[in-house]
């Protein structure tokens, strides 16, 4: 319905679970998410790099950690020596998998380091190299490199899908949509026809990779439910359709590296236990082994005694599959177990249904130990679920209940009512609060929490409707899909594809983490449409999206001829809005992108209608952030990138500040009102902590001052311009600045080789001394002290906000000096 898109952006996490009272289940518990998350690399693997003295030797690395697309690295014999490590990036760096520089005739030689400990080369490879785990090469060279193995698996992808309710043939199956590894999958030869399509995570043990049922000696057929759309001869053509672009439509087998491994199971035909079915999971009911395929597959059929049933709740299983139970589990853990239909009375007892059937239960050694790890969910937990019955849906659910190593998940918002859920804590249709946003999917919102947020919009402020992201970027993607005719004909109002470069420098205001989880790229389509939505997610990537937006904020009387468009943002449980202008004619894309960069004091190329592949042009990668920072705070008075008539505007401001104060306030609107005034805290690794910081590189005292000065006769003018101010607008004082400036640190070893005790020494010469005793209980050296932030230490430390950022602030000093003093 029409207002729905308006209703589903409103949902928020944080504000959700602060008027609930709840806690989101930890992130941890999510290992399928967790195995999706990482970058093809783990640590143990080894390659062949470039020798840093000599560019045309290699030798033989060990990846130590990685972080995004860096890896860190330590030369093999070097042993437990951490020294020499060094950090990669794999689009820049010379990396290549083991055996590369004999086929290609390179060198592979000692580096100087170390060659005293090496007195036989060639002994010394044979046996670091026995039983080493190569990185994949797919990941180091050609198309794929440096990319999250995940992206590979694209929309056309083919993969083979084993028939979960038939018997053990596989089909093709054409990936429609990957959703954060959740794959949209149709079977092959079905072209548009959404029917029968399903949604499995890309590590279901079912799902395999092209080329697997003949390797397992399975037939790959048609399932039953479509067989009959075609003719058998049509099927065939398919098949050899398939066998002919199979090179191109592909999937890299080290994808399915981590999937679950399946056992040996030992039940036989006709032996009874409990089970919860798949496809309808809220009950638990008897069920029977009704065919054992063979040592790794069997099918169960959910118990139904009427005389005149037609059809069967059946479907395989292996040992590992979640849902079985011995039986009695139910009785032992408290649990209603539902009697089979057409089964004589209310009171099911297993003794008697056994003999009555003739049948033996099957024993506890059929199941592995239902163990009951400390797997991290509790009661009332709050998560994301698929809804069993229509798995389009990703609803907020509550864990009911817990035993073993299942949980009752409430789910809230579905269209249709649904019971509780029984699932598996390892079920791969369970995520983490926050996984849809991440991943740009809707999730359902809660039907309370709509109503209200309805009243609230309307209490505001009038508005047309706002789409939601997931509309406009659908929008988009069918004007892609539409014919090119319409693009020819639009031609001057279509927008190219606006590209992220996350690599380039992200400036003060901008989450360069959050830079680089959002899509490589949005549109083409209409320019207004594609420019909001890139304005849209650049706003939610920021340290404070309320920041970012008056930043971008349409100055009322600047002589520009674009289309003013409302865009909101929420912090800290605020809700802000602001006209913003967005240009509506391609030749002006480029312009202004790269001004809205400039406002936003980011690498001009950070996001725009050219892609950076390896170099950025405005070379900002060798900018340190404080040199960027101060560079632009000193252009910033040239007034470079503000629109045309920004002069002006600032002067009739001064003018008349109460005519305009009383205008602005239609444009920045608070939706909560909690307090009169709106104070940003800054929360950690903010703007303005390199802001401050980016004094420290300026040359001297009186051009500070100079600087200064100006920046704060602009913020002056500035805050007439809004319609609240807060602290965020004083300027430091030169008092500040001195204290800054005294206080830049100068390490005398290197922070990553601290013990324990240098830790605490180095705490105690700070005013964070009282903290010291902590940091020795919990035995944090250097490397932990180098990757602890603000919600680690207020989480494990429980510390309040106060201290937990004085002390955030000592071990920002101690990066900043390692990064300046030893990471080169």
């Amino acid at each position: 319905d029409a207002g729905s898109s308006v209703e589903e952006m409103e949902f928020n996490w944080d504000e959700y679970l602060e008027d609930t009272g709840a806690t989101a289940a930890p992130h941890g518990s999510f290992k399928h998410v967790d195995t999706s998350l990482q970058n093809g690399f783990a640590p143990g693997m080894k390659l062949e790099v470039a020798v840093k003295s000599d560019q045309n030797t290699y030798w033989v690395a060990t990846i130590i950690t990685t972080c995004g697309q860096l890896l860190l690295l330590r030369y093999d014999g070097y042993g437990e020596d951490r020294k020499a490590d060094f950090w990669c990036d794999i689009m820049t760096a010379d990396l290549h998998p083991i055996g590369w520089c004999e086929q290609n005739k390179k060198i592979l030689k000692v580096p100087e380091g170390i060659k005293d400990k090496i007195p036989d080369q060639e002994e010394f490879l044979q046996r670091v190299l026995k039983g080493a785990c190569s990185a994949p090469a797919n990941l180091l060279e050609g198309l794929h490199r440096g990319k999250n193995p995940l992206d590979l698996i694209a929309p056309g992808s083919r993969l083979e899908l084993q028939d979960s309710r038939d018997s053990l043939e596989a089909w093709i199956v054409n990936v429609v949509e990957n959703v954060g590894g959740r794959l949209k999958l149709r079977y092959e030869g079905l072209d548009d026809s959404d029917k029968f399509d399903q949604w499995l995570f890309y590590l279901d043990p079912f799902l395999h990779q092209v080329g697997w049922a003949a390797q397992q000696g399975y037939s790959l057929q048609p399932p039953s439910a479509i067989r009959s759309l075609k003719s058998e001869a049509d099927w065939q053509e398919i098949l050899k359709k398939v066998k002919e672009e199979e090179e191109e439509s592909s999937v890299p087998t080290d994808l399915f590296k981590d999937k679950p491994v399946i056992g040996v199971h030992s039940f036989s035909e006709g032996m009874k236990l409990e089970a919860v079915d798949p496809m309808a999971p809220f009950v638990i009911s008897p069920a029977t082994v009704l065919k054992v395929y063979n040592e790794k597959y069997f099918m169960i059929e959910i118990d139904d005694l009427r005389p005149e049933r037609t059809t069967s709740q059946s479907y395989i299983c292996h040992v590992n599959s979640a849902g079985i139970f011995p039986v009695q589990w139910s009785l032992k853990n408290g649990l209603h177990l539902s009697p089979p239909p057409g089964y004589p009375g209310q009171d099911f007892d297993w003794a008697d249904y056994l003999k009555q059937c003739g049948a033996e239960a099957a024993p506890q050694s059929c199941f592995p130990s239902l163990t009951t790890s400390d797997h991290g969910f509790k009661e009332n937990m709050k998560l994301e679920a698929v809804n069993p019955v229509d798995p389009e849906e990703v609803c907020i659910a509550t864990v009911t209940k817990v035993k073993d190593s299942y949980l009752w998940l409430q789910l809230e918002g579905s269209k249709k009512p649904v019971p509780d859920c029984i699932v598996s804590v390892e079920s791969m249709n369970i995520f983490p609060v926050g996984w849809c946003e991440t991943n740009g999917y809707q999730l359902r919102p809660p039907r309370k929490a709509i109503v209200n947020k309805q009243k609230k919009i309307a209490v505001v402020q009038p508005e047309k409707q706002i789409l939601s992201s997931r509309t406009v970027h659908d929008g988009l993607k069918n004007q892609e899909l539409n014919s090119s005719d319409s693009v020819v004909i639009n031609g001057k109002y279509c927008c190219p594809k606006i590209y992220f470069n996350h690599r380039c420098f992200s400036g003060p205001y901008l989450n360069k983490g959050r830079i680089a989880e959002l899509p490589q790229s949005v549109g083409p389509g209409n320019c207004v449409l594609v420019l909001k939505e890139v304005l849209t997610l650049l706003i939610n990537a920021a340290y404070k999206p309320s920041r970012v937006l008056r930043e971008l904020q349409l100055d009322e009387e600047a002589a520009w001829h674009g289309h003013g468009e409302t865009l909101k943002a929420k912090y800290k449980g605020k809700s802000y809005r602001a006209t913003v202008e967005v240009v509506r004619t391609a030749d002006r894309v480029a312009d202004f992108c790269r001004k809205t960069c400039i406002k936003l004091e980011c690498c001009p190329n950070l996001f725009g209608p050219q892609m950076v592949l390896d170099k950025c042009s405005e070379n900002c990668s060798v900018l340190t952030k404080t040199k960027y920072t101060h560079y632009y705070g000193k252009r910033k008075n040239k007034r470079i990138g503000r629109p045309p008539g920004g002069h002006s505007n600032l002067e009739a401001a001064m003018k008349k500040p109460n005519k305009r104060r009383k205008r602005r306030k239609h444009f920045f609107v608070h939706k909560k009102k909690r307090s009169s005034t709106s104070v940003d805290n800054t929360p950690a690794g903010s703007p303005q902590v390199s802001e401050k910081k980016s004094l420290s590189s300026s040359p001297t005292q009186s051009e500070l001052s100079h600087s200064l000065a100006q920046d704060r006769d602009k913020r002056k003018r500035k805050l007439r311009t809004f319609s609240f101010s807060d602290d965020e607008n004083k300027p430091p004082s030169p008092k500040d600045m001195k204290i800054e400036v005294a206080e830049k640190l100068h390490l005398d070893s290197n922070p990553l080789e601290w013990s324990v005790a240098d830790v605490v020494r180095f705490l105690k010469s700070t005013d964070c001394a009282p903290l010291a005793r902590i940091f020795l209980d919990q035995e944090i050296d250097g490397q932990a002290l180098l990757l602890l932030t603000l919600p680690t230490v207020q989480e494990c430390m429980d510390l309040k906000l106060g201290p937990a950022i004085k002390l955030c602030h000592h071990i920002e000093r101690v990066k900043l000096a390692f990064y300046q003093q030893f990471a080169n």
